[in-house]
C-alpha cells in the first residue's frame, strides 16, 4: 500500500526525496530506498517515472539522472549549490 501511495504522491508532480521524507515523516534513505523498489515495479505498470536529475546552479553540470540523492559537491566546478534531482510518475504513452 505504501509504495502505491507514491504513485498517486509523484503522479505530474515533481518531487524530491527530501520533500518526500518531510511529507511522509521517515528518512530519506528509506524514502530512496523504496523509490528505487517502486522504480523497478512501475516496468509492470502503466506508469513510468521520470527523474529530473540534479544540476550545479553554479556552472551547469547535469548528474546522472539514476541518483535520487542530492551530491554533495559538483566534480566541474566544486561548487555546493547544487538543486535537488525530482522525481514524477506519468503513464506511459
Amino acid at each position: 500500500m505504501y509504495r502505491k501511495g507514491l504513485i498517486t504522491m509523484l503522479q505530474n508532480c515533481p518531487t524530491s526525496v527530501h520533500e518526500l521524507a518531510l511529507r511522509l515523516g521517515i528518512g530519506q534513505k528509506e524514502v530512496e530506498d523504496d523509490l528505487h523498489h517502486l522504480i523497478k515495479s512501475l516496468r509492470n505498470m502503466p506508469y513510468q517515472a521520470v527523474i529530473e536529475p540534479a544540476t550545479c546552479r553554479k556552472c551547469g553540470f547535469v548528474f546522472q539522472s539514476d541518483k535520487l540523492h542530492k551530491p554533495g559537491k559538483c566534480p566541474q566546478c566544486k561548487g555546493s549549490w547544487i538543486s535537488e534531482p525530482l522525481i514524477s510518475i506519468e503513464e506511459k504513452r
